[in-house]
């Protein structure tokens, strides 16, 4: 190749990265040019028709078909054999009611956590120990940009537009990870999602929010459970009767507390007993009345309830409380995550067949 051909390919570059931009195709970082070469490689790694419809929403007359979310895999940076992940993490987060109906739209600004099991994750090299909530990790990152795209391009959510986020949540489209199968004592999430412990799988839920608890001053279970109750308990983010959470614990908080001889069943029912404020610090907040929707809001001093315990999760079924074991074993630091509605309590399969598997 000659220095004027190298010259040539980097402006046809640039100017690819450029129309995306002028396109609005972005979500603020340059995209890969998805030509229709590019596009088959994605499609030929699944047995799906790539005209089959995943999601429809009639009142803005869009949809995402199997060929969209391939076209925005590769705008997103992924590598062909990403797309059967991507594929099942769309099929998952479309199963939350929320990202079905009006969740993109949301003043909350909510982003989908997506969680990768089973071998699939080895192979593709999707990080599930030290930094798995951060940057330098190109299948975390661009499995869960695809999603952001395509939520962008396909179903037409552009801020200020469709999407009406306050001001949504930093990392909106990079919280995809996998578990840490190796130092995880629980059954994987997918066991939870209805599939077996060893199947390559995805889990899908939006979020609200992430908050670390930095624990490693204790081996009791019940102080450090209890330091996980505090944080679920804050009033901050009650808006309704009830609220969801989630929590990614790391290996040496699972390993305590299963070394104590807590199941996930049990952690769950021993949060959803705890984790609550009383009328009183309710009050302080604003929050200690209930208007018909459920929403709080200040209640009538003169007929303000007795004083009583209101629990934040709606109950221990791990649709309210989804646990996941995730990052390194190198330090008690784990990661409250707030849900925007219910997780499904599905999990869904990775397409095993086809080129790339």
């Amino acid at each position: 190749m000659t220095a004027v051909g190298d010259q040539d390919r980097a402006e046809a570059v640039r100017a690819a990265v450029e129309h995306a931009y002028e396109q609005d195709w972005t979500d603020g970082l340059p995209v890969v040019p998805a030509t229709r070469e590019v596009v088959a490689e994605f499609l030929a790694t699944t047995s799906r028709d790539p005209e089959e419809v995943l999601t429809r929403m009639d009142h803005l007359g869009r949809q995402v078909t199997v060929e969209l979310l391939a076209v925005n895999a590769a705008m997103a940076g992924c590598r062909p054999e990403y797309f059967p992940v991507v594929l099942a993490a769309w099929q998952a987060v479309m199963r939350e009611r929320a990202a079905a109906g009006g969740g993109w739209q949301s003043t909350s600004g909510p982003a989908p956590l997506i969680v990768v099991n089973g071998p699939v994750a080895g192979r593709l090299g999707i990080n599930g120990a030290g930094g798995v909530f951060g940057p330098g990790f190109r299948a975390n990152a661009t499995i869960a940009r695809a999603l952001g795209l395509t939520v962008r391009n396909a179903l037409g959510f552009h801020p200020h537009v469709l999407e009406q986020a306050t001001q949504g949540l930093p990392g909106r489209w990079t919280m995809c990870i996998a578990e840490n199968t190796a130092e995880n004592p629980w059954d994987p999430c997918c066991v939870d999602g209805g599939l077996d412990a060893g199947a390559d799988a995805v889990s899908a839920t939006l979020l609200r929010t992430s908050e670390v608890v930095d624990n490693r001053h204790t081996s009791d279970p019940e102080k450090l459970l209890g330091d996980f109750a505090d944080t679920i308990s804050r009033t901050g983010p009650w808006i309704f009767t009830r609220a969801s959470v989630g929590v990614v614990f790391c290996p040496e908080h699972a390993q305590l507390l299963a070394g104590a001889g807590m199941s996930k069943r049990d952690v769950r029912g021993w949060l959803a007993e705890r984790c609550g404020k009383s009328i009183a610090e309710l009050e302080r907040a604003g929050k200690d009345g209930l208007g018909d929707k459920g929403v709080r809001h200040a209640s009538d001093p003169e007929n303000r309830p007795d004083e009583a315990f209101e629990r934040v999760l709606p109950s221990a079924a791990p649709q309210h409380l989804l646990i996941a074991v995730a990052g390194a074993a190198n330090a008690g630091i784990s990661m409250v995550v707030r849900q925007f509605g219910l997780w499904s309590a599905t999990s869904v399969p990775v397409e095993r067949q086809g080129a790339a598997q």
